[in-house]
């Protein structure tokens, strides 16, 4: 290399000098006033994010629960109304068999009753139409030995 080139490169290098150490006090500047307070800011909004997500998640769980026992309640509730809807269906259909038993019971009697009476009636109009027959037939009797009484004399 030629020494004219050697000293131009050795002039810019100690021209470059300032330059490099103004960059370094600069970068030490923005390491101290702006980096290290932005790391800063950025932990604490990293931090409340973590804060706010976990927040969330606790109120998405605690939901969730509260949930599943509002269903668990509900289930349970239509169980209750199920059972008092068969309860009551057995009870009306008891109720209803009941009544049914003293309706026959009821008609059995007065069927009875009833044929007791018809009974009755006709032994009744049979010993009238006997009673009847009798007296008829002393008065054709009569009647014929009336005649022929009436016949020999």
């Amino acid at each position: 290399m030629d020494e004219q080139t050697l000293r131009q490169l050795g002039e810019l290098l100690l021209s470059s000098i300032p330059a490099i150490f103004g960059l370094l006090i600069v970068w030490a500047g923005y390491r101290r006033i702006v980096y290290t307070r932005l790391q800063q800011v950025l932990a604490e909004r990293e931090a409340l994010t973590e804060g706010a997500i976990r927040e969330a998640k606790q109120e998405i769980a605690t939901a969730e629960e509260r949930t599943a026992e509002y269903e668990r309640r509900v289930r349970e509730a239509r169980a209750q109304i199920f059972l008092a809807q068969e309860q009551h269906s057995r009870r009306t259909a008891e109720e209803r068999s009941q009544a049914l038993a003293e309706a026959r019971k009821h008609a059995e009697g007065m069927v009875k009753a009833a044929r007791t009476n018809v009974e009755k009636d006709v032994e009744a109009a049979k010993a009238a139409l006997q009673q009847q027959a009798d007296v008829l037939a002393n008065r054709i009797i009569e009647t014929v030995l009336g005649s022929a009484a009436g016949m020999g004399s």
